[in-house]
C-alpha cells in the first residue's frame, strides 16, 4: 500500500471507524454521516484504490487482492481493530474482510450493497454484458465518454438529491483520464459476477454487532438482500428506509447516520486501536 497515495478524508478522534464507499464514488459520500460521527470516534474514508483522487493498486483487482486491500489500508492508517462501514461495492469487500479477518472488525455496517449474493436480474445481465464488451474490447473501451456515460446512467440520482455537479464531477472525471480508463477496464475485466460460496455460507459465524441499512426500493440489488443478511446474522440489525433508492447516504442522510450512531453505541467484546 506505500507504492500508492490514497486520498482520504480523517476526522475526529477516539475508537476508529473506517467507510468504504462504493461504485462510481469516493470519500465524500460520507460527507453527511462523518461530523456527526467524528464527535466521538475516529472517522477515515478513504477515496478506494483507483477510484477519484487515489493511485491505481499495484495489482489487478480481482475479488481476493480488493478484500485484503482493506487490512493494507487499515495498516497504513495505523488500525488494528476498527468498525467497518461499507456501501456497494465497499460492502461486496467487507464482508469477504469480515470473515477472512474477524479479529479486527469491531463492529459491521452494509449497506445497499449485493453481499453474498448477485444485483437484480436485469442489472446483473447488464452487468455481464459490459464485462464481456470491456474483455474483448478494451482499446473501445478506453475511447469511449466514460464519465458522460455514467452522468447519463446516474441521472436518476441527481434528480433525487444525492448530489450536485460538483460532487458528480468527482466521482467521474477519473475515468477520462488515461490512467483512469486504464482502470476501468482493469476493474472490469476482473470484477466478480458470480455468487462468492464462501460469503453466504459465513454469514452465520459473524460475531461482531452488526447494522444492515437499506434502501427497499433499490434498483440494482433487492431488498431480500437485506432481509437474508438480517436474518442469517447473528447480532445484526436492519434499517429498512421505505421508499430510498441505491445512494442511501446521500439520499436519506439523517437516517444513515442515526443507525450508524446506534451501530457504534452497541458493546462488542474486542475495543481499541493501535
Amino acid at each position: 500500500m506505500h507504492k500508492m497515495s490514497i486520498y482520504h478524508v480523517e476526522a475526529g478522534e477516539g475508537e476508529p471507524v473506517l467507510l468504504l464507499h462504493g461504485y462510481p464514488q469516493s470519500a465524500s459520500c460520507w460527507r453527511h454521516q462523518i461530523p456527526t460521527l467524528a464527535a466521538r470516534h475516529r472517522v477515515i474514508a478513504p477515496d478506494w484504490p483507483g477510484f477519484g483522487r487515489s493511485d491505481p493498486p499495484p495489482t489487478p483487482a480481482t475479488y481476493d487482492a480488493e478484500v485484503e486491500r482493506i487490512g493494507e489500508l487499515a495498516d497504513s492508517f495505523g488500525l488494528d481493530r476498527f468498525n467497518l462501514v461499507a456501501h456497494d461495492y465497499g460492502g461486496f469487500l467487507g464482508l469477504g474482510y469480515t470473515l477472512r479477518h474477524p479479529e479486527r472488525v469491531l463492529r459491521l455496517a452494509l449497506l445497499n450493497t449485493r453481499a453474498h449474493s448477485i444485483f437484480r436480474p436485469w442489472f446483473y445481465h447488464f452487468s455481464r454484458g459490459q464485462r464481456w464488451a470491456v474483455t474483448n474490447t478494451p482499446g473501445l473501451a478506453r475511447r469511449l465518454p466514460l464519465s458522460r456515460i455514467h452522468q447519463l446512467f446516474l441521472r436518476p440520482y441527481r434528480r433525487l438529491g444525492c448530489w450536485d455537479s460538483a460532487i458528480e464531477h468527482e466521482y467521474l472525471d477519473w475515468m477520462d483520464t488515461p490512467q483512469g480508463r486504464h482502470t476501468f477496464v482493469d476493474f472490469f475485466t476482473n470484477y466478480h459476477l458470480p455468487v462468492v460460496p464462501w460469503l453466504a455460507e459465513g454469514l452465520n459465524t459473524i460475531a461482531c454487532p452488526t447494522a444492515v441499512i437499506w434502501g427497499d426500493r433499490d434498483r440494482y440489488i433487492p431488498v431480500r438482500t437485506a432481509f437474508e443478511l438480517a436474518d442469517r446474522i447473528p447480532n445484526a440489525t436492519l434499517t429498512r428506509l421505505r421508499g430510498a433508492d441505491h445512494y442511501v447516504m446521500e439520499e436519506r442522510p439523517a437516517e444513515v447516520t442515526e443507525a450508524l450512531v446506534e451501530l457504534l453505541a452497541r458493546p462488542c467484546v474486542v475495543s481499541g486501536s493501535r
